[in-house]
């Protein structure tokens, strides 16, 4: 799933290590606490990074279950783990994370012991010519799905065909988006002259109609109304929501979930999905307080800074 971003993942790489840095790679598999004989579920496998070290974990009677939204992250992942894959019980399946519950019923798996979801996502689909990068003229898609049919939402469809009044809700609770008012009217005024075609036509809109300080913040002016969209597009919250809640069920006692999030609103809303099961009595967290990169891997690894991680154990 993974732009995802403010994330974590790197350039596509042909061979191990040599680009792609996973972020808070210790950390979480400590925290998952991974026993050799556990069923473990990378619900975000992305470029494997996590797998190698959940792999190392695990025994001959382990099970790895690695999926992806992604069909050629998904390949290129298993290229990249090939050697890591050898005498160990594996299962590659293309899905979005949210499929979880059927995907174990197709595997004829009943309880899972281990769950990580990194919702970052790797820098190769910044050039995947789907439209996540705001500095390119590809079509502008935005779907984690690399093979999308004709009634696949695309952030084209949003931009050019949703609502004045929708575009600014998407973008002041998806985006955090100060400028959201403006930039929905701007997009809703500059789409009956020409519609959207391609993700810099739109970034280009946006940076001029911003105030020209915005333009020259920590990030650019158009990464907030990108990051909404491509959550709008792939009902990324609702995913969100859905995988838990199928990982929970699936869940073992004293199984654990951990969960690696980018940006305040994804953190918010797995913080309050792990709060209900503590209060119900069936959780207890991990840590109390969400994990945070080192100063030193935010040093070798930027990407990392805005990430943090929450872990939850089944107690029922």
């Amino acid at each position: 799933m993974r732009t995802r971003r403010q994330h974590s993942s790197s350039n596509s790489v042909s061979s191990p290590d040599t680009s792609h840095i996973p972020v808070l790679l210790h950390e979480a598999i400590q925290l998952l606490a991974i026993k050799k004989s556990d069923t473990a579920v990378d619900a975000t496998l992305g470029e494997g990074g996590h797998t190698r070290e959940i792999l190392k974990q695990l025994g001959p009677q382990g099970v790895y279950i690695g999926i992806d939204a992604d069909g050629s992250a998904l390949r290129r992942a298993q290229k990249n783990l090939s050697a890591s894959v050898k005498e160990k019980k594996t299962h590659f399946v293309q899905a979005n994370f949210r499929m979880l519950t059927s995907v174990l019923e197709t595997l004829n798996i009943q309880t899972v012991d281990k769950v990580l979801f990194d919702l970052g996502w790797n820098s190769a689909q910044l050039s995947s010519g789907r439209g996540f990068s705001f500095r390119t003229d590809e079509p502008l898609r935005m779907t984690f799905d690399d093979t999308p049919h004709s009634k696949t939402l695309t952030a084209a469809y949003v931009v050019n065909e949703w609502s004045e009044e929708t575009l600014r809700d998407i973008l002041t609770g998806f985006g955090e988006e100060r400028y959201a008012r403006r930039i929905a009217l701007m997009i809703v005024l500059r789409r009956e002259k020409k519609k959207f075609d391609t993700a810099r036509e739109l970034a280009d809109a946006i940076y001029n109609i911003v105030p020209p300080a915005y333009r020259h913040g920590k990030i650019h002016p158009a990464t907030r109304t990108f990051q909404a969209l491509r959550i709008a597009v792939n009902d990324e919250l609702g995913a969100i929501q859905e995988g838990f809640e199928a990982a929970w069920n699936a869940l073992s006692k004293d199984g654990r979930i951990a969960f690696i999030t980018f940006h305040s609103v994804e953190a918010r809303l797995v913080k309050n999905l792990m709060r209900e099961k503590v209060k119900a009595r069936g959780g207890r967290l991990i840590v109390k307080r969400a994990v945070m990169p080192s100063v030193e891997e935010v040093g070798k690894n930027p990407r990392s800074r805005s990430a943090t991680l929450r872990v939850i154990e089944k107690q029922v």
